[in-house]
Order: structure tokens, then C-alpha cells, then sequence
């Protein structure tokens, strides 16, 4: 029997210790995991051909936030098929909209959400599609 293809996901965010923790939760929940420390590292990695079914990705982070790499995906056709899920302590409704008009299939607030949920949350998305 064929193995089924493990879900690729690629997690965006500055805090090492959250990326650290979200890589392993996914991970152990049977994700393929990329990680990427930063908005910077996450458009390396896709400028070098990373096509990951998922995108998780944080908003509040250095340099350029996750609202400016969304925008710079989507200027620059990077990714088109890959579901976008943003992962953010910002919950405010505005950043909400801002997050679903950039293309984001789902926003996840952090501090509503323990990682368990927030892996239950992208596994029925990804099933859904």
C-alpha cells in the first residue's frame, strides 16, 4: 500500500522557543516541518523553490511583519497553491481582514489556541482541501 504523503508545512516565526515547540507538535502529528526563524529565512527558503502544501506563519516579527511577507508572496506569484494560516497574538478584527484579504485561508490567535488545538485546527483545513 502506498504511504500517504506526509502534509508539508512550513512554520514563519522570530521566537525560536514557539518555532521550536510548534515544529515538534506538527512534527509528531505526522507534518512534513520547515521552519523558518523570520519573515527573511521563509522567502529564502521559497525564492529557492520550497513549495509546502501550508504556510503557518506569525504576524508581529522583525524587519517585515507577516501582513509585508504575505504581500511580498503574493506580489512576487511565490506559492500560489499553498494554504496560508496565519498564527498570531494580534486577534484584533482588522488584522483578521487584513490577514484573510492578503490570502489567508484561516487565522489562528495564539493566545486563545494551545499548540494541540492549533495542529487539530490546520489538520482540518488541510483536509478540507
Amino acid at each position: 500500500m502506498a504511504e500517504e504523503k506526509k502534509i508539508k508545512i512550513l512554520i514563519v516565526d522570530d521566537d525560536s522557543f514557539l518555532l521550536d515547540m510548534y515544529a515538534l507538535k506538527f512534527s509528531q502529528s505526522g507534518f512534513d516541518v520547515v521552519t523558518a526563524e523570520g519573515p527573511v529565512f521563509a522567502l529564502d527558503k521559497l525564492k529557492a523553490g520550497l513549495v509546502p502544501d501550508i504556510m503557518l506563519l506569525d504576524i508581529v516579527m522583525p524587519v517585515m511583519d507577516g501582513f509585508a511577507l504575505l504581500e511580498k508572496i503574493n506580489e512576487e506569484k511565490l506559492i500560489p497553491n499553498t494554504m496560508k494560516i496565519i498564527l498570531s497574538n494580534l486577534g484584533q478584527a482588522q488584522d483578521i481582514d487584513r490577514g484573510k484579504a492578503l490570502g489567508a485561508i484561516a487565522y489562528i490567535v495564539k493566545v486563545n489556541t494551545t499548540p494541540a488545538e492549533a495542529v487539530e485546527k490546520v489538520k482540518e483545513l488541510a483536509n478540507k482541501k
